[in-house]
């Protein structure tokens, strides 16, 4: 039987690691509203993400609050230290993938009187699904521990970061007057906000390997891209 003590901290440790799940369940509900806008043009629903995003910081102050203070009055053995930690970082990426959900949602009421063209929703929705899909992995991988599904996230990656590099051609050849070009600027940023949110997902997971192999190494490399 554990001391007093070290019950109480498990008891907080566990308390952190649940709101860290709501988050990314707050985050996976703001995403999935976000492209329900966005593709339906539903002004309304735009609205009801860019408000709930108080939701998402004030979970983003109480898990950061958690792990200050379980920093502050426990002493946390090397592997509860990696946990806390990992958290701490886990927290910033689904901060910000909320906000770029905020994103998408601001740039959907901006598009309300423009024509989108159907590949460009088309592609937009494939981005959104994978991003979903990509944010519950991440968040499962956490919760299990698990490396492999971690680096799985690079590969799922790929597919909203090819639609990403395809969308300027597409929209190259959609035409040149004025309203087209206003569309198509907003759908490069809209694009954009989905492809970050993909990257904070492969973030998270790299975040997991961390936690398990107590090494911390990028899944992918920009500057050694051959590696």
């Amino acid at each position: 039987m554990p001391p007093p003590t070290r019950q109480t901290f498990q008891q907080q440790l566990d308390a952190v690691e649940e709101e860290l799940q709501n988050h990314g369940r707050l985050v996976m509900r703001a995403l999935d509203r976000a492209m329900q806008a966005l593709l339906s043009g539903d002004a309304q629903l735009a609205d009801m993400v860019i408000a709930e995003d108080d939701e998402n910081d004030a979970a983003y102050a109480r898990i950061e609050d958690g792990v200050v203070r379980l920093l502050a009055l426990q002493t946390p053995l090397a592997t509860d230290l990696r946990l806390i930690l990992a958290m701490l970082h886990i927290n910033l990426h689904l901060e910000r993938m909320g906000d770029q959900c905020v994103n998408v949602a601001k740039l959907t009421k901006l598009t309300l009187d423009l024509t989108i063209a159907s590949e460009l929703l088309e592609s937009f929705q494939r981005m959104g699904e994978q991003a979903e899909a990509m944010t519950e992995e991440a968040m499962t991988a956490f919760a299990e521990r698990n490396a492999e599904r971690g680096e799985r996230l690079v590969t799922m990656d790929s597919v909203i970061n090819s639609e990403n590099r395809n969308l300027s051609r597409r929209i190259m050849a959609l035409g040149a007057d004025e309203q087209t070009r206003e569309a198509g600027l907003h759908a490069i940023i809209i694009s954009r906000c989905l492809e970050r949110i993909g990257d904070n997902a492969v973030d998270i997971g790299e975040r997991v390997a961390y936690l398990v192999s107590g090494e911390f190494r990028e899944f992918t490399d920009a500057s050694h891209p051959g590696e």
